[in-house]
């Protein structure tokens, strides 16, 4: 049965349609009150590059999430904290009076990743303490380790890293262009790129489709595979464009990309990501069905915490500094990408291109409101507004799909026993007949005309 529908595609869209919507909102209201074009290039960029954190720790927050709606708190502080340890060890302070590579830079903040991660995992995977109360432990705990730490290492509670010492390393790394050319000038590698984008993009589409046809699974129309192709290109090639004339592809971007592929895979073509499903969705069937319940908590937040340390880099590099106010509310914007992206506050749901939506619509609200001069107070305003309306449209349609498989699966059991009905109707009536044609004290039409002769 082809439960396609085009109420059904707007319905699952919502949330990209509101994108959208706001973003062309945001436009035109900057042009008209302060005369800014969104449309710019190094707007369009910073756009990506301020909000690249998100992306990398939405991806983190929507794995642990999937386990049950568990979060993670201590995701800002612990960037502030790998920031301070990055900063401490890159240049010459007043605790560091040798500066180390930045492979062993980068090995230490691995490093504490994989401590944390592991520490954290086995005490709400194996300990059992709920996730909120021991990433409310990290929260506070690493948030006053790094200020103390910045303390120690510097009058100003900060570190600067120039770009001459260990940021410049880093900086091809985290930060930067490819293949980097003056503004303004189009940068032909980075169209190259997004043009390779496209194309693999549209074979992978293609293919799936037809896999599903030759299967014999239910495909989506051609219509409909065709126009959502041509959308996803324009956006490609719009931000291709975009970066061309600021310069080129920003390194972040891969670094984006790349997480968002791995974990794209995970959650859709793997066994481990239907087993964070399956756990989310009832952890004792789970459990029951031979899925080790521990090992995916334990993995959850341990990945929660390899990818935080990949955002304090991305960070630390992106500002040039490492300070105490890093970090603030970061593991918020995680959760409301997550959220405001149709993942599911109660488990078991969720994808990493909705979590990519409810991210860029954050970062798009920051940004907008920001150009036309709105107070940061009524910019966290709106977004807990979005945040509350993204809950309340999750349960009204958690109910809708609940009413209607109900009354679906209502219908379907009034039409099995109405077709038992009629089956022992018509089995009644043959019964009859035969009990009649084979009693011998009923006689036959034949029986009575040779009688009567």
């Amino acid at each position: 049965m082809n439960d396609f529908s085009v109420k059904s595609v707007l319905k699952k869209n919502v949330m990209t349609m509101a994108l959208f919507g706001i973003y062309v909102l945001f436009v035109i209201l900057a042009f008209l009150l302060k005369s800014t074009n969104m449309l710019e290039p190094s707007i369009v960029s910073s756009l990506i590059e301020q909000n690249a954190y998100v992306f990398v720790l939405g991806a983190g927050m929507l794995m642990c999430m999937l386990t049950g709606g568990n979060i993670d708190l201590s995701v800002g502080s612990v960037v502030c904290f790998v920031g301070a340890i990055v900063g401490l060890f890159s240049v010459e302070n007043r605790i560091i009076h040798m500066p180390l590579s930045v492979p062993v830079v980068l090995l230490i903040a691995i490093g504490v990743g994989v401590a944390y991660g592991s520490l954290l995992g086995f005490l709400i995977a194996y300990v059992r303490i709920p996730p909120w109360i021991a990433t409310l432990a990290g929260y506070l705990a690493f948030r006053g380790l790094g200020t103390q730490i910045l303390t120690k290492a510097s009058e100003t509670n900060a570190i600067s890293i120039p770009s001459t010492d260990a940021l410049g390393e880093l900086s091809d790394i985290f930060s930067g262009r490819l293949f980097e050319t003056d503004w303004g000038e189009i940068n032909i590698p980075c169209i190259i790129m997004g043009l390779i984008g496209i194309a693999v993009f549209a074979f992978l589409t293609i293919s799936a489709r037809r896999k599903k046809i030759v299967k014999g699974y239910q495909a989506d129309p051609l219509w409909y595979v065709v126009t959502k192709l041509v959308l996803v290109s324009l956006v490609i090639l719009f931000f291709t464009v975009e970066f061309s004339f600021d310069g080129g592809m920003p390194t972040v971007v891969l670094w984006i990309l790349g997480v968002l592929i791995l974990y794209g895979i995970v959650t859709e073509k793997t066994t481990i990501g239907r087993h964070f499903m399956t756990v989310g969705g009832n952890a004792e069937a789970a459990r029951l069905s031979g899925i080790n319940n521990k090992r995916v908590m334990f993995f959850a937040y341990f990945n929660m915490a390899i990818l935080t340390v990949i955002a304090a880099l991305i960070v630390t590099v992106r500002t040039g500094a490492a300070n105490s106010f890093a970090g603030q509310e970061y593991e918020l914007d995680a959760i409301a990408a997550c959220i405001v992206g149709g993942v599911s506050a109660y488990g078991g749901a969720g994808t990493v291109i909705g979590m990519v939506v409810g991210a860029t619509l954050i970062g798009v609200i920051n940004q907008g409101m920001s150009l036309i001069g709105v107070d940061q107070n009524w910019i966290k305003i709106v977004k807990g507004l979005v945040l509350l309306a993204a809950v309340v449209f999750e349960i009204f349609s958690k109910n809708s799909k609940a009413k209607a498989s109900k009354t679906k699966t209502q219908k379907e059991k009034t039409a099995e026993l109405e077709d038992a009905i009629a089956k022992a109707q018509e089995e009644l009536e043959k019964a009859s007949d035969e009990a009649l044609n084979e009693d011998p004290a009923v006689p036959s039409a034949e029986n009575v005309v040779t009688t009567e002769s």
